[in-house]
C-alpha cells in the first residue's frame, strides 16, 4: 500500500471485484480507460458498476446510481475503485466530488491516473474532505487493464503489440506465401479477442495485397469494433479492398493523391501524410504519436515480416503477443525481418508474463521490462498525498 491508511482483510477481494468490473468492458470505454468500482459495507455490496461508453456514467457514477437504485445509503461505506477518481470536468462532472457528496467514509484505488487533468487532485479531494484513502491495492492487475491509456497520458503514445504466429522454429510464412493456417482456429479466434480489445488494428500495405484481410473482429464480435489503419508509404493501396467495408479505416502514406484520398473519403477512409525526411517512407514514430493525438491507448500489429522488423527496428512495440504452433517449417519467411547481429549485446530483452495453452498452439506474452516499469512508476508516483 502507498498510504498511511489502514487496510482491512477484505479489500483485497473487493478491489477484485472491481477489477472484474473493469475487464467486462474492455472493448466499450476507449478512449476512456476502463474502470470499476464496488461500494461496500459490513460486507455487503451496496452498488457496483463500470464505465459506460463515451458520454456515459463513469464506474463511480454507476456504482452510485446502482446503490441508489437498490435502495441504499452509500454514507459511512468503502468504495473500491480500479483508478483515482476523475477531477475535472469533460464529458461528465467528476466523480471525487461525487463521491464526496455521497458521504463516504473510505475510498480503496487501485492506482494513479497520469492524466494531466486529475495527476493526484481526486485523491487530494477525498483526503480534503476527510475521507480515508488507501491507495496501490493491486496496482498491476489494474495497469494491465489501462495499460494503454496510462502509456497515452504519461509518454504520449499507445501501448503497442505485435501479435505473431509462427512455428517451433519461427517461421511465419512458406517463401510462396503461404501461411494459412499455421496456428488453429482456437489461436485465430484468440488473436480476435485481442483486436477488440485494441483501439486500432494496424497492418501493412504488404499484407493487404498479399491476403486482402477484412482485419475485423468476426471471431469476437463487438458493438465497439476498433479502427483499422495500414501502412502504405506509396499510397498504394487497392480502392476495392475488402477492409473497406464502411468502418473507419486509417491509411498512413508518404505520398500523396487528393482525388484517391477523396474517393476513399467517401467509403469512411482518413489518408494521413507522414513521411519521413527522406520522402519515401512513413514515419512509424510519428504514426504512434498522431494515434496518441487521436485518443488511441492500444494498438494491436499484424504484419508481415517487413513491417513487423521495421516497427521492431523503430522502437514503436511495447510486448510481443506470440501464437506458437507445434511444426516445423524449416527454410521459411521469419516472424520479423530484422537486422543481422555479430554481438548479442545488441539483444533486445523481453521479459515473459504469460504462457497459455490455446487449442494446439501455444500462447506467449512477453514485454519490454523498463517499459512497463516506466508505467508502474507513473501510476504509483500520483498516489503519495
Amino acid at each position: 500500500m502507498s498510504d498511511t491508511s489502514l487496510s482491512f482483510p477484505d479489500d483485497t477481494h473487493w478491489m477484485r471485484r472491481a477489477l472484474a468490473l473493469a475487464a467486462g468492458v474492455l472493448s466499450s470505454t476507449r478512449p476512456n480507460p476502463r474502470v470499476g468500482c464496488v461500494i461496500v459495507r459490513d460486507g455487503q455490496v451496496l452498488g457496483e458498476g463500470a464505465t459506460q461508453p463515451p458520454g456515459g456514467p463513469h464506474a463511480e457514477i454507476s456504482a452510485l446510481r446502482d446503490a441508489a437504485a437498490r435502495g441504499h445509503d452509500v454514507a459511512g461505506a468503502t468504495a473500491y475503485v480500479t483508478l483515482e477518481p476523475c477531477s475535472h470536468h469533460g464529458r461528465t462532472p467528476p466523480c471525487a466530488d461525487a463521491l464526496v457528496a455521497a458521504r463516504l467514509a473510505r475510498v480503496v484505488v487501485a492506482m494513479g491516473d497520469p492524466n494531466p487533468l486529475v495527476n493526484g487532485r481526486g485523491l487530494r479531494i477525498l483526503r480534503e474532505a476527510g475521507i480515508a484513502v488507501s491507495a496501490g491495492l493491486c496496482q498491476d492487475e489494474a495497469l494491465a487493464l489501462n495499460v494503454g491509456f496510462i502509456a497515452r497520458m504519461s509518454r504520449g503514445t499507445p501501448w503497442a503489440w505485435l501479435k505473431l504466429a509462427a512455428s517451433l522454429d519461427g517461421r511465419a510464412a512458406l517463401h510462396n506465401g503461404v501461411s494459412q493456417w499455421i496456428t488453429g482456429p482456437e489461436a485465430r479466434a484468440d488473436g480476435h479477442q485481442w483486436r477488440a480489445r485494441s483501439c486500432v488494428v494496424l497492418t501493412g500495405i504488404g499484407t493487404v495485397r498479399a491476403d486482402d484481410p477484412l482485419l475485423d473482429t468476426r471471431l469476437a464480435p463487438t458493438a465497439h469494433p476498433p479502427r483499422k489503419a495500414v501502412i502504405d508509404s506509396g499510397f498504394s493501396i487497392s480502392e476495392t479492398a475488402r477492409l473497406f467495408d464502411g468502418t473507419p479505416v486509417l491509411i498512413f502514406a508518404a505520398r500523396a493523391d487528393a482525388g484517391k484520398a477523396q474517393r476513399l473519403a467517401a467509403r469512411n477512409a482518413q489518408v494521413v501524410l507522414l513521411p519521413q525526411a527522406d520522402g519515401q517512407r512513413v514515419d512509424l514514430p510519428a504514426v504512434m504519436q498522431w494515434l496518441a493525438a487521436d485518443g488511441v491507448n492500444e494498438v494491436h500489429v499484424e504484419a508481415g515480416p517487413i513491417l513487423s522488423g521495421a516497427l521492431l527496428a523503430a522502437d514503436c512495440v511495447d510486448e510481443l503477443l506470440c501464437y506458437s504452433a507445434p511444426m516445423l517449417l524449416g527454410d521459411a519467411a521469419p516472424m520479423a525481418a530484422l537486422p543481422r547481429l555479430d554481438s548479442l549485446e545488441g539483444v533486445r530483452r523481453y521479459a515473459y508474463t504469460d504462457v497459455q495453452r490455446v487449442g494446439e498452439d501455444l500462447r506467449l506474452r512477453a514485454h519490454l521490462p523498463s517499459r512497463w516499469q516506466a508505467l508502474r512508476d507513473r501510476v504509483a508516483l500520483n498516489l503519495s498525498s
